[in-house]
């Protein structure tokens, strides 16, 4: 019962739009009315540009990573986490992440939940989710592509845990749960994919602002 409440809970935190809530209370607009319609942090970077895009990029980070710590309350042994609450932390971020993509709040359109997903790992792992975030800030400052960013970091994800940091990652479902994670990325960004073959995807404006906050 404990486990399924907390479940419940990851979810309704990830389900906080926080795209649409910046965009509409303080731009005035719809985010999911413009650009590529996603309700999330890239979408908003766009659209809005960087400061708005950043702090939507953190609420987001902070839904997945809250979400993970809600296993506390669960009375599973957690120094050092046993296979069990392993397990949950796993199952509570995607619930976070699930929550992001189809929010209860928002009349069940969201993002694509990378941010949320990102602070998943920063809670379970922060040594590799620090280690994303290079290879993240690398690739953007290089491309400016916050879709290629994704997906680089992406791919690191199961590299880093399977061959640098896979002594501290025994668990076998949190090997899976990287390697799963690789995939899933690649695949929601095969339209991202398609528009960087064809030199159609959008860059960020990375030190410039857009839309100004209506007065």
């Amino acid at each position: 019962m404990t486990e399924a409440i907390l479940i419940v809970l990851a979810y309704l935190l990830g389900s906080i739009p926080s795209a649409v809530w910046v965009s509409k209370w303080i731009y005035g607009i719809d985010i999911r009315e413009h650009g590529s319609g996603n309700a999330g942090a890239t979408n908003t970077f766009r659209i809005l540009g960087s400061k708005a895009g950043a702090s939507v990029m953190v609420a987001d980070m902070m839904k997945g990573f809250i979400a993970v710590k809600l296993s506390l309350l669960s009375g599973y042994p957690w120094n050092p986490p046993n296979e069990q609450m392993v397990n949950l932390q796993i199952i509570l971020g995607l619930a976070a992440v699930l929550g992001h993509i189809f929010p209860i709040w928002a009349e069940f359109r969201g993002g694509k939940g990378i941010a949320t997903l990102f602070g998943m790992i920063l809670s379970i792992h922060p040594i590799v989710a620090l280690s994303l975030v290079l290879v993240f800030v690398m690739m953007l400052l290089m491309t400016r592509y916050v879709s290629l960013s994704s997906i680089a970091a992406s791919i690191a994800f199961p590299l880093l845990i399977l061959f640098i940091f896979n002594a501290q990652a025994q668990e076998l479902s949190y090997r899976l749960f990287a390697i799963a994670t690789a995939f899933l990325v690649v695949l929601t960004h095969h339209k991202n994919i398609t528009r960087l073959l064809t030199g159609n995807e959008s860059k960020v404006p990375l030190f410039r602002k857009k839309r100004q906050p209506r007065q």
